[in-house]
């Protein structure tokens, strides 16, 4: 069993650095032994990628990025922006903690995939909370992923355009290999990508949090990343301690640094929160970073009121207005269907009852009135 960093070391180190960031040895992350910390770790580099050993390399002989360097990339973005704070909306979701299972990727491909949801649809109230169990012990499982030996975001992706990932409720997470136990019903309940995209500068980075959403974000975790508080995170002292992958949110030219979302919990970091200068640990070009291109959703839209609804003369094109939900299209599976599914949505708007709609790409394909 290795030994954690030496915090009094750390504590020099910072001072004599002119305290970049800010330590606090008093959370459980920072009182970890190195081997229980590692666990908390997850990313492998996929075949092809830069082994952990050659982006350490990389790291040492990178220079830090300037202020006027990072101004002069941000022509077309704004020059700093933060997806919990758009015009006073927060488009993240809740920080969770991936605990002791190197199951980052789970973490950081879900709430990437929450986040540009609630952004494409602009809603930052939509209730969404993706199952990192199902992600992880059923579709990395599925390629000989477990807790200990992690996985990739690229491949995570891909799962999640191919087969979808529930929501939490269907398959709640617990630290600790699972067996794929989905509750029933769980392949109504849903969402899918339709795929994802690498980015290859530091301003396309940019452009993407500023216009579409987050993104993944993998780097290296030195022993120092561990008792980080607040601040903007540089490497100080301390060796590597292996590949960790979470979500960008946000970003600061003024502060030269991504903003970015964690799976340690909310004790650790700012309220599970970080941020981390431009260029440092590879965080921009280790396996990604990768956003999502679009996000559809098939669920249950339950006990909702048919407030409007929208037609033409044209053959199967019926919309509807729901209650907490907004426009959505009747099912043009075929015209039998459609014409049935239309007369039972008027119909329960004339009587004023609620409905039960299943929706899968913003068109409804069953209706239950109640």
């Amino acid at each position: 069993m290795s030994e954690a960093l030496d915090l009094r070391l750390l504590t020099k180190v910072l001072e004599d650095e002119g305290s970049p960031w800010e330590m606090d040895e008093s959370t459980s992350m920072a009182r970890m032994n190195e081997d229980q910390r590692r666990m908390r770790l997850g990313f492998t580099p996929p075949p092809g990628e830069t082994s952990l050993q050659e982006a350490v390399k990389l790291a040492a002989a990178a220079e830090p990025v300037s202020a006027a360097e990072a101004a002069s990339e941000s022509i077309t973005a704004p020059s700093a922006y933060d997806l919990r704070n758009v015009g006073g909306k927060n488009y993240t979701t809740r920080v969770k903690n991936q605990g002791s299972c190197g199951s980052c990727v789970a973490f950081g491909s879900n709430a990437v995939i929450e986040t540009t949801l609630k952004r494409s649809r602009n809603n930052a109230n939509l209730a969404i909370d993706l199952s990192e169990a199902h992600m992880f012990y059923c579709h990395a499982a599925e390629e000989g992923r477990n807790c200990g030996n992690g996985w990739w975001p690229h491949n995570a992706f891909i799962k999640a355009k191919d087969k979808g990932v529930t929501f939490d409720t269907f398959f709640p997470y617990t630290a600790g290999d699972q067996a794929c136990n989905l509750a029933s019903g769980w392949q109504n309940n849903l969402a899918r990508i339709s795929g994802d995209t690498k980015m290859n500068s530091r301003a396309q980075i940019k452009e993407w949090i500023s216009t579409r959403g987050s993104l993944t974000g993998c780097f290296i975790v030195y022993q120092d990343f561990f008792s980080y508080r607040s601040g903007v995170y540089r490497h100080v002292t301390g060796d590597s301690a292996g590949g960790h992958c979470v979500e960008i949110i946000g970003y600061s030219d003024a502060q030269g640094c991504w903003i970015c979302k964690n799976s340690w919990g909310t004790d650790w970091g700012e309220g599970g929160y970080f941020r981390i200068a431009y260029g440092q640990a590879n965080i921009e070009t280790w396996a990604g970073p990768y956003g999502v291109n679009s996000v559809s959703l098939k669920a249950w839209n339950s006990n909702k009121k048919v407030t409007a609804l929208w037609s033409n003369s044209s053959d199967g094109n019926a919309y509807i207005y729901l209650s907490g939900v907004g426009w959505r299209r009747v099912s043009t599976a075929n015209a039998a269907t459609h014409h049935a599914m239309l007369a039972e949505l008027i119909a329960a708007k004339a009587a004023n009852r609620s409905v039960n709609t299943l929706e899968e790409n913003n068109q409804i394909l069953e209706v239950y009135v109640l």
